[in-house]
């Protein structure tokens, strides 16, 4: 992230207007890891083992995610390692080191201090080894073929050797020689041309003809020649007075860019050259960085650099598109997409105190500091700083470094992710260190993101297409683990049909992982039943888990509702359930949950028992679709409550399988419970008015359910019954001042004139009076009748105006007391 601040941590110095903090990364040796200390801790923080977490722990975490968060480091833009392969052991030579490097595309060679020249592969396995030199080698140049290198010595000489064979010429200058190029075509054309200069202050181009090889001399006058690059036919050079560039195919110098004002000595800080490509040059010196770009000079334009000195006679031109200062001293430089890969040395706090770019690199042995690789675009905006783990790094000037880069064809940007096999190489040497930096790969990515437990994004990288579609698993699997251990479960257990998809193994796995952390209910909603389909075990552990706890008992019957009964063993799951019948968290919604298995099992009387007392709609079709009329027998109670109707008309029609002593039986247990009581009442009803002997046990208590809740019901039932007790039914009548039915009682009891008494005294009627007595044969009952009638004068006219054709109006005339006045009827 760039930040207003220089790397060094010094404001104010006016040299970079965005600096990128760097960050310390180790170097992993050759085929390990490299792992940041702060990315080890958040590795450990995990919690394993604690399935359940209290508001206080899920607060702690969260506050550390968030402080994880705030100080979370930025990704780095390269991975360090270490050359193996040989290396090690060239390194430990004695005094001998590492010097300076260069890199074609299938190779590296290495110079050295005792002047050997190691021929490598990019292992760092040794190929060949060139010992033409007797003093420090300076400089290293390959040809574009990769078929020649070129290397020049303090002791002179430049010498170019075949790398396939035997082939070598030797070139004796007499004075140091700081830098050679080799033609890039140099394997290609016969004319073997190589430019070459140092100490002597001249640039030579060296040209092989009829005659032998001849030098020419581009340059001199200006101080020693301290670097120079060939890339197709232009060459460029430094010297103390700047850098100027020639056109090697059209034998002209192009332009002359002057040396920065102020920048160190060159033996203290050498100038670097590299070409961008065909047309661009970059110019590190110190710390200051030029862009320079060769185009055809435009008829009749002028030249837009700062400062320009090309050949009038020259057909190209060279525009400065780019400079900055920088606030640290450049001890190397390469392309880097379309940004720029520098290898800062950092001044020490001496240096920092003053303006860099106006100062020397001082050095004191043991107090340097680490070295830097930063990412600069040509705006001079930071977009990275790594601090590198160089060995003995405290004791090393900024010219102990060196940097090289492998060719690489593919061009973009600096944010490109580069793909795994395609990404240039860069090679940083120290006298006792080579160090290969390479940009991170859609894979490091994804790796970075998960040691630093960035899951979501790592997923999301994925999906967009940034990454391997193959990291799925592995970056999934890393995901569930983390989102696990900090106790996240409902987030991943939504992540799972994403991350998961058709593996019917990966879903076991994490079907028994949620199930050892006792967070399977949250898992359930998302498992699949299809596509894949998972062993029967799975799908049974989910069940059992849903069942101990009451909490999840709704969601244990919407499973069993949702989920195929083909894919588990209902069995299995019936008799967890059963071995907690007696427990507490027996719940409603739990006995449901047993009889829709019981159903699934095709034990439909014990699901009928427990629907019936759970008193489920849809029962009675259940007793019809399964014919359990036999299983009726202690039913009848939850079956009333239900559906008293129904249960009625069904409990009657299958008086077969329960007996209505049993269905009595029931429904009076209940019968402190009023509508118990008449429910009682309605079947015994309808049982009568079937089968008036079916329940003739308890017609004595139908006459005291009647006189209750139907007494318009009680006089046909009294007529029609022989199996009541006619004391008892007498008493519930005229408890309930029931007169007729009374009366029918009394005349049954055979005490007809109390019966007629109760007709003429409580009644008055005497059209029924006359019926009853009718109907009982008795002459002596007329008497009474007429004896009775006599204490009212209005029953006298009704008895006279009734009896025609059963008694002489006569005889009952003669028994009217003289006197007694008999109200007309109104017939009459």
């Amino acid at each position: 992230m760039a930040k207003e601040m220089s790397v060094n941590g010094g404001g104010g110095n006016g040299y970079v207007e965005n600096g990128a903090t760097p960050t310390l990364i180790p170097i992993e040796t050759e085929g390990s890891p490299a792992v940041s200390d702060h990315s080890l801790t958040i590795l450990n923080d995990g919690v394993d083992g604690d399935d359940e977490r209290d508001d206080e722990d899920e607060r702690e975490n969260g506050a550390v995610e968030e402080e994880e968060e705030e100080g979370a480091e930025e990704e780095p833009r390269f991975k360090y390692q270490r050359m193996g392969g040989s290396i090690q052991s060239l390194l430990s030579r004695g005094s001998d080191a590492p010097s300076c490097i260069t890199v074609a595309e299938r190779m590296i060679a290495l110079g050295t201090i005792d002047g050997a020249v190691h021929i490598l592969d990019y292992q760092g396995n040794q190929v060949k080894e060139f010992s033409g030199h007797s003093a420090k080698v300076n400089d290293l140049s390959f040809d574009i073929e990769g078929e020649y290198i070129g290397s020049c010595s303090d002791d002179g000489y430049v010498v170019i050797n075949s790398l396939f064979t035997d082939e070598r010429e030797k070139f004796e200058y007499h004075r140091p020689m700081k830098a050679v190029a080799l033609d890039p075509d140099y394997a290609r054309k016969s004319s073997r041309r190589f430019a070459a200069g140092g100490l002597a202050g001249q640039l030579l181009l060296n040209t092989k003809g009829w005659f032998g090889n001849r030098d020419q001399v581009l340059h001199s006058g200006e101080g020693p020649i301290h670097a120079v690059k060939w890339r197709t036919s232009l060459v460029a050079w430094a010297n103390d007075a700047g850098v100027k560039v020639y056109d090697a195919a059209n034998y002209h110098r192009i332009t002359y860019i002057e040396r920065p004002r102020a920048s160190p000595p060159a033996e203290l800080l050498r100038p670097h050259l590299v070409w961008q490509d065909d047309r661009v040059l970059v110019i590190g010196w110190g710390t200051s960085v030029k862009i320079a770009a060769i185009r055809q000079k435009s008829s009749g334009g002028t030249n837009a650099t700062d400062r320009n000195y090309s050949s009038s006679t020259s057909a190209k031109q060279v525009d400065i598109v780019a400079a900055f200062q920088t606030d640290y001293f450049i001890s190397g430089l390469a392309p880097y997409g379309d940004a720029l890969l520098i290898l800062a040395y950092i001044p020490d706090k001496e240096d920092g105190e003053k303006e860099v770019g106006k100062g020397i690199p001082s050095w004191q042995a043991g107090c340097a500091k680490r070295p830097e690789v930063h990412i600069v675009t040509w705006k001079n905006e930071d977009l990275a700083a790594d601090e590198l783990s160089i060995y003995h790094f405290e004791h090393y000037k900024a010219t102990d470094y060196g940097l090289a880069h492998a060719p690489f064809s593919r061009s973009g940007s600096a944010a490109t992710q580069w793909i795994a096999g395609d990404e240039p190489l860069y090679y940083i040497v120290s006298p006792k260190d080579v160090i290969i930096a390479k940009p991170r790969n859609a894979d490091d990515h994804i790796a970075w993101l998960l040691q630093h437990n960035q899951h979501d994004k790592a997923l999301a990288a994925i999906e967009a297409g940034q990454a391997p579609i193959e990291l799925l698993d592995e970056v999934g699997l890393s995901y569930l683990d983390r989102l696990i251990s900090t106790g996240k479960y409902a987030q991943a257990a939504a992540l799972c049909p994403k991350l998961l998809q058709g593996s019917a193994t990966a879903w076991e796995r994490w079907v028994f992982e949620f199930a050892r952390h006792r967070q399977l209910s949250i898992l359930v909603p998302y498992i699949p039943t299809k596509n894949p389909q998972l062993r029967d075990t799975a799908y049974e552990v989910a069940l059992l888990a849903l069942v101990t706890n009451s909490a999840f008992h709704k969601q244990l019957l919407s499973t069993i509702h949702s989920w195929p009964s083909s894919i588990y063993s209902a069995s299995t799951v019936i008799s967890a359930i059963e071995q907690q019948l007696n427990m507490s968290f027996m719940t409603p919604t739990l006995k449901e949950a047993l009889a829709d298995l019981y159903v699934i099992d095709k034990q439909y009387e014990k699901a009928f028992a427990i629907y019936a007392d759970l008193r489920k709609p849809g029962i009675f079709e259940f007793i019809e679709e399964h014919n359990l009329h036999d299983a009726l027998q202690d039913k009848a109670l939850a079956l009333m409550t239900l559906d008293p109707k129904r249960a009625v008309a069904l409990l009657v029609q299958q008086r077969e399988f329960i007996k209505p002593s049993e269905v009595v039986l029931q429904l009076r247990k209940a019968e402190n419970n009023s509508t118990y009581r008449y429910l009682l009442h309605e079947y015994l009803h309808a049982l009568f008015e079937t089968d008036p002997h079916a329940g003739k046990d308890f017609h004595g208590l139908q006459v005291e359910l009647y006189a209750e809740y139907e007494p318009r019901l009680l006089l046909p039932f009294l007529r029609s019954s022989q199996h009541y007790s006619l004391d008892k039914a007498y008493e519930i009548c005229t408890k309930r001042g029931l007169i007729k039915e009374e009366v029918f009682i009394l005349g049954r009891m055979g005490n007809s004139r109390e019966a007629l008494a109760l007709i003429i005294n409580k009644l008055g009627d005497m059209e029924q009076a006359i019926e009853f007595v009718t109907m009982q044969h008795d002459d002596e009952l007329w008497e009474e009748l007429i004896k009775q009638s006599l204490s009212k004068p209005e029953m006298v006219g009704m008895l006279l105006e009734h009896t025609v054709g059963n008694l002489d109006p006569l005889h009952i005339v003669n028994m009217i007391p003289n006197g007694l006045q008999i109200p007309r009827p109104v017939s009459w």
